[in-house]
């Protein structure tokens, strides 16, 4: 199992407000988290790093070796709602911090399973020869309109409240993240990205690069390169993982 990542701040915004972290718990298991913050300048930034550390630490404090899937599902689940409850208290706390909130998209490889967890619209895909295929859903506005049959899913891409989202990490007492499951193969990629990326390259831009790149341990580098050529008007962030 290899694994990178890599963030940037894009063309147009002067800070990063996005967070990664990318964490080997043993030789078969990996955890992996894309934060990407929200609430202005200074508490955006506060978010995603707040999240990112607590969600980890949770994880590092629970996990142990031989844990069953649903044990698995439970450190998730109480990982993101502790991040929650932290960033949460921090708005409520202080008032340069007041409504900040950060999205975040998480995996735990283990062996060769993956347990994904998700609020907001940072995503998850899983790649391999046989194409790409989303593994979360985008807890957004225009993700509720497409699921209405209001919007197809091009004219999303230009709908004036994309960048609208329905949850998100801190900004409600409580949350509840969205778990996926998958079966991996030798081979099989994973990648985790903030808007900023999917926002600028589409699915089949991401298949090419993940399957079709040189060189894997350089993929999130051409993938932000790209990005900040067409302009990049977010922060940009990826996580490339190959089983």
């Amino acid at each position: 199992m290899q694994f990178w990542g890599v963030t940037d701040p894009g063309c147009v915004r002067p800070q990063n407000q996005d967070t990664f972290q990318m964490e080997q718990l043993d030789r078969n298991t990996l955890l992996c988290i894309v934060c990407d913050g929200m609430g202005g300048a200074k508490s955006g930034n506060v978010a995603s790093s707040l999240a990112t550390d607590v969600f980890v630490q949770e994880v590092r404090r629970v996990w142990k070796a031989g844990m069953s899937q649903s044990e698995i599902d439970r450190m998730m689940e109480g990982a993101v709602k502790l991040a929650n409850f932290t960033v949460y208290d921090q708005g409520q706390q202080f008032a340069e911090f007041s409504g900040m909130g950060t999205t975040l998209v998480a995996v735990l490889v283990q062996n060769m399973e993956a347990t994904i967890i998700n609020v907001g619209d940072s995503r998850a895909y899983g790649v391999n020869q046989n194409g790409i295929r989303r593994l979360t859903v985008d807890h957004s506005l225009v993700q509720v309109m497409i699921d209405r049959g209001d919007l197809t899913p091009e004219q999303a891409k230009t709908y004036p409240g994309k960048n609208y989202i329905t949850r998100a990490i801190g900004t409600e007492s409580v949350v509840q993240g969205d778990l996926y499951h998958l079966d991996l193969e030798r081979g099989d990629c994973l990648l985790l990205c903030s808007d900023g990326l999917s926002n600028m390259l589409d699915d089949q831009e991401l298949l090419f690069e993940v399957v079709h790149g040189v060189n894997k341990q350089h993929c999130c580098q051409r993938l932000l390169e790209i990005a900040k050529n067409r302009g990049a008007p977010d922060n940009v962030t990826s996580v490339l993982v190959q089983i």
